[in-house]
């Protein structure tokens, strides 16, 4: 699919992957609506990229929000691709049963479950539904919708059941969605990142490659947000990946802890 002179949207399109994509995507033509709920990154980036750019503050579980967004995006020209990359602060791991005997709060695996699958959800079936509306292109094409699952759906650490949850949701959507929009034209591929370094550690590179980096096989390093978006254009242009979840980690299997 060539996106030159169409719109994206990118949820968390103002953090560390989401913005490397919504770079990747300018590049390639697209005028791209940064999807965020961080005000100050997203204006900035949307300034410094200028016309082909355009924040807008979404909230993925607001359908009136997503819907400004998928309008915003069809402004620009016909919404052809949605990139999921939002998330949030974690809030920290959480055993199922605590050392002191307590089970784990009911209330942060439904904010994991909504945030990461119910969110990932509502903006795929909002997106898909106005992807529809397009005229197709040569190949029958309509749009593609590429989601972020995370290794973790298949290799969870201890105190991660929330958030392997919630990504293994999003694995388990991927196929069906894929089905379920195969008569429109419309592709669905998930992505399984391992460890990339973002903002969101919230340290220097280096510290975090000492921590993380060492355990990735080859390259024995973290991912770079750059890497992710260059997965997420190969997937746009290539319309024969549909309802696969691609791992993207190094070779990384995570260990119990």
């Amino acid at each position: 699919m060539d996106v030159n002179g169409a719109s994206a949207i990118v949820t968390g399109g103002a953090g560390g992957l989401g913005e490397a994509t919504v770079r990747r995507l300018v590049a390639a033509g697209a005028t791209v609506v940064i999807a965020d709920l961080a005000d100050d990154r997203g204006k900035a980036l949307a300034d410094e990229l200028g016309p082909a750019a355009r924040y807008l503050s979404t909230d993925v579980l607001d359908d009136v929000s997503v819907q400004a967004a998928i309008a915003a995006a069809n402004e620009a020209g016909p919404l052809r691709v949605l990139v999921n990359a939002h998330g949030g602060s974690t809030g920290g791991a959480s055993r199922v049963v605590g050392r002191d005997g307590s089970p784990a709060p009911l209330d942060s695996f439904t904010w994991y479950l909504n945030l990461f699958l119910t969110g990932t959800y509502n903006t795929l079936r909002l997106a898909a539904a106005a992807m529809a509306k397009n005229e197709a292109d040569a190949g029958g094409g309509r749009g593609v919708v590429v989601n972020t699952a995370s290794i973790a759906a298949f290799e969870g650490q201890i105190g991660q059941t929330a958030y392997s949850a919630a990504k293994g949701g999003v694995v388990g959507l991927t196929l069906p969605a894929a089905r379920d929009l195969s008569p429109l034209g419309i592709r669905v591929v998930a992505i399984a990142p391992g460890t990339f370094f973002t903002p969101a550690f919230r340290m220097e590179r280096d510290e975090a490659e000492q921590r993380w980096g060492t355990g990735v096989p080859f390259p024995k390093r973290m991912g770079s947000p750059s890497e992710y978006a260059e997965l997420v254009h190969s997937i746009v242009i290539n319309d024969y990946l549909n309802g696969e979840v691609i791992r993207l980690d190094g070779a990384l299997r995570f260990t119990p802890k």
